[in-house]
């Protein structure tokens, strides 16, 4: 049973562990959040413990969704620090277990990232992921819309340059 996507606050490093688990998951499967592959479980936990600070500040937002009471996915967003760019914010790390993936996870945590970020007075909503990739279909079901598309952007977690494709949203 589905639990509820909550906004974690700089609690982040209570959910550490679980949130590894995520990231590891993601990079094993090929997805392309920034890391290589095999990432190291204590890799993953010290860089999930490093997002503490930025939740704490304000700067970034963090989203998990529960099943059963276990972190099955989350995602981010990340707020602008300029005076000019106070009115946008990137999601990033849109990420769902394996195991828990097709029963509408991601969209749910997208649709709270959305909401949450537009309840903090983002109108405009940026985001990049690989060309291609499962994700790119939530994206434009959700209403994004495509900006384009930049070359060998970044290394797949297996090596090899891929593509992604730019989105932007206004809520």
């Amino acid at each position: 049973m589905r639990d509820v996507v909550e906004l974690l606050s700089a609690d982040v490093l209570a959910d550490a562990e679980e949130l590894a688990d995520v990231l590891v998951d993601a990079v094993a499967d090929g997805a392309s959040v920034g890391f290589l592959a095999p990432l190291p479980r204590p890799h993953a936990v010290s860089w999930w413990r490093a997002r503490a600070a930025a939740v704490a500040n304000g700067v970034l937002a963090v989203w998990v969704a529960r099943v059963d009471g276990r972190v099955e996915g989350t995602v981010q967003v990340g707020f602008s620090s300029t005076q000019n760019g106070a009115h946008r914010a990137e999601v990033a790390k849109l990420m769902v277990l394996r195991r828990s993936r097709g029963a509408g996870l991601g969209r749910d945590l997208l649709a709270a990232a959305e909401k949450g970020a537009a309840d903090r007075g983002a109108s405009l909503l940026t985001l990049d992921t690989e060309t291609g990739s499962p994700a790119e279909a939530l994206y434009r079901a959700a209403g994004w819309t495509e900006v384009g598309v930049i070359p060998d952007y970044s290394s797949a977690p297996t090596g090899g340059l891929r593509p992604t494709t730019l989105f932007y949203k206004k809520v």
